[in-house]
């Protein structure tokens, strides 16, 4: 967790697993033409199903996994993306893929319709 966040909150910029434990993810499934437009194309995968994955991780994540992360396209970034919350499944997933720990992540928030 970094310094300046309230050790109650998960810092998601501590992590960055999510953005690096598959190729598969993230892919596009609800995104208009537009909100593809706005992410740089070379930040595209070739077949444009998705994020571009190379060097083991989506090429929008800058920093260090583990250490220190941000999102190169955050205010554009995939639907997938911005639903994946702390302590759901796909955070699960990806943290136990890097070998972090996964007891005392918050339970994810859950919205009713």
């Amino acid at each position: 967790m970094l310094e300046t966040s309230p050790p109650e909150i998960f810092d998601c910029q501590s992590c960055g697993a999510c953005c690096a434990y598959s190729a598969d993810w993230p892919r596009f499934s609800m995104e208009s033409d537009e909100e593809l437009a706005a992410i740089p194309e070379a930040m595209i995968a070739k077949d444009e199903s998705g994020m571009k994955f190379e060097n083991g991780r989506c090429a929008a994540l800058t920093g260090e996994v583990g250490k220190h992360v941000g999102c190169a396209v955050y205010l554009v970034r995939p639907h997938v993306c911005r639903t994946c919350m702390p302590g759901d499944e796909e955070c699960k997933i990806a943290r136990a893929e890097f070998g972090f720990p996964i007891d005392g992540l918050p339970e994810p928030e859950i919205y009713e319709a």
